[in-house]
């Protein structure tokens, strides 16, 4: 399942969400530390892990 990055523009806490591509689209994110809806997605990295050799 995806990894989303969040930022707290209330209070600055910045945390992590594991949750379905579905999910996502239709949550509502809230900070775990102030209960603010006023959070915004960070840029996040993404590094696939196959079994090939390269």
């Amino acid at each position: 399942m995806p990894t989303y990055e969040y930022l707290c523009s209330n209070c600055g806490e910045e945390f992590t969400r594991v949750m379905s591509i579905s999910e996502h689209d239709s949550a509502k994110v809230t900070c775990p530390k102030c209960n603010s809806a006023e959070v915004r997605q960070q840029m996040t990295t993404f590094t696939p892990k196959t079994s090939r050799k390269s």
